[in-house]
């Protein structure tokens, strides 16, 4: 049942460490720790992927900015209160690392496979320009009777495709998950810049 569980949430990324590491949480006595990731696009745009580590996978007392590193794990998410509400945040909680060298030419960076629900109506819009997005929230079942909610942005055909799905919906994605910055409006003249994290689906099937 376990490698099920971990079967329908996959993510590989390797990236060149961005930060140094940052206390989020303890359980049952073991450290996690958060450090950012630098994620190559093909359009020369890097993402910037937040990964959640165990101190017992890395020595979080050290820094590592500028070395490249390529894991493995599951994006999760979980709810944090703040301003009167909750605030989804996203990580990679990661199972596997390694140091590695350089980037092997043709190295895909940056992959996602989700298998889950969908639990809020599509909301399919067109830019100004006229590209056809679809935003969608899949739930991903987790051990423990939890789940993750993770927001999937689709474009052109796959957008078409996925505005007509109906909550409760059963959906496979393969993606990369990709960083955007954007302001926040805190108060009446004070704006802050936020970072949101999705996947940027590239595949999605609908499972009958």
């Amino acid at each position: 049942m376990a490698d099920k569980i971990f079967e329908n949430n996959q993510v590989t990324v390797t990236g060149e460490i961005a930060s140094d590491f940052r206390y989020s949480h303890e359980v049952f006595g073991e450290g996690f720790y958060m450090v950012d990731v630098s994620v190559n696009r093909l359009s020369n745009f890097a993402d910037y992927i937040p990964l959640m580590i165990s101190e017992r996978l890395i020595d979080t007392g050290q820094s590592y900015i500028g070395q490249i590193i390529r894991v493995n794990g599951q994006f999760r998410s979980y709810n944090r209160h703040e301003e009167k509400k909750n605030r989804l945040v996203l990580s990679v909680f990661v199972r596997e690392l390694e140091f590695v060298d350089e980037m092997t030419d043709g190295e895909k960076s940056n992959q996602i496979f989700l298998d889950g629900y969908i639990c809020k109506e599509p909301i399919y819009r067109k830019t100004p320009l006229g590209r056809e997005i679809a935003d969608l929230l899949i739930a991903v079942n987790r051990s423990y009777g939890k789940s993750d909610y993770i927001p999937c942005i689709c474009w052109g055909r796959n957008a078409r495709y996925a505005s007509g799905f109906e909550i409760g919906g059963h959906v496979q994605v393969n993606g990369r998950i990709q960083s955007r910055e954007y302001l926040k409006k805190v108060s009446e003249n004070e704006t802050q810049k936020r970072v949101a994290y999705e996947v940027s689906v590239s595949k999605i099937e609908y499972i009958e």
